[in-house]
């Protein structure tokens, strides 16, 4: 589904990547796991369309999206949910949900909205709150529900785990879990391994803007537990 060919980005005179090649494949849960600056962040970011590259190619489904603007890439199918818990603070959180499936009809926001409520009772509970008085935890899940509301084919997730309290670690694990049952291809940057290696099919190490070891969890678990602590 997505492939990644040779892939450099800069920041002015800072290479972030250099050379990425990666591949994920149609139902699987790819991981990009490494320390702080490994690049993780930079590749989540080129496939959504928030950084341009200085080369190489980016596929979806055979297409060349390198050039595709960020909103068209949003329709070609890629959902994603940004590192940081990156809510609306002063929108409701059914406000903030919706905002996930904009342009895509009162229907299917409806449908949407609904099984969301189903998997994740919280949702219904807290719809007329501001998301900006959530805990970490309860916003990180809001803002993966909203990039699950268009129910998109590819879904990005930038540091689902980041800062959580265990309890919303197994929340937001079971929120990926959902998705994955739905067959929803995923590209998760993680820096926690542990949680992480739980859910992945296959997995990339990164450090210094390259892949070091890639192949099976079980092929990438010590080194990716390595990095976990660098």
């Amino acid at each position: 589904m997505l492939e990644i060919r040779d892939l450099d980005v800069r920041y002015g005179g800072i290479t972030a990547l250099r050379g990425l090649s990666i591949d994920v494949r149609q139902g699987e849960t790819v991981l990009l796991v490494g320390a702080n600056g490994a690049g993780k962040s930079s590749t989540i970011n080129a496939v959504i369309g928030l950084v341009r590259p200085a080369r190489g190619a980016i596929r979806l489904d055979g297409r060349d999206i390198a050039a595709v603007p960020c909103e068209r890439r949003a329709r070609l199918g890629i959902g994603y949910s940004p590192e940081g818990r990156r809510v609306f603070p002063s929108m409701t959180v059914r406000e903030n949900v919706l905002s996930g499936a904009f342009g895509m009809g009162r229907r299917h926001q409806r449908r949407a909205l609904d099984w969301l409520v189903s998997v994740f009772p919280f949702l219904g509970e807290r719809a007329s709150q501001p998301a900006g008085q959530l805990s970490g935890g309860q916003q990180q899940l809001v803002a993966i529900a909203r990039a699950m509301c268009s129910q998109p084919r590819l879904l990005l997730l930038d540091e689902p785990f980041l800062g959580l309290a265990p309890i919303w670690v197994r929340q937001i694990s079971e929120a990926i879990r959902e998705m994955q049952r739905r067959g929803t291809t995923i590209l998760m940057a993680e820096q926690m391994a542990r949680p992480a290696l739980k859910l992945a099919t296959r997995g990339y190490v990164m450090r210094g803007g390259e892949v070091r070891r890639e192949g099976t969890v079980a092929e990438i678990r010590d080194s990716a537990l390595a990095e976990e602590y660098l």
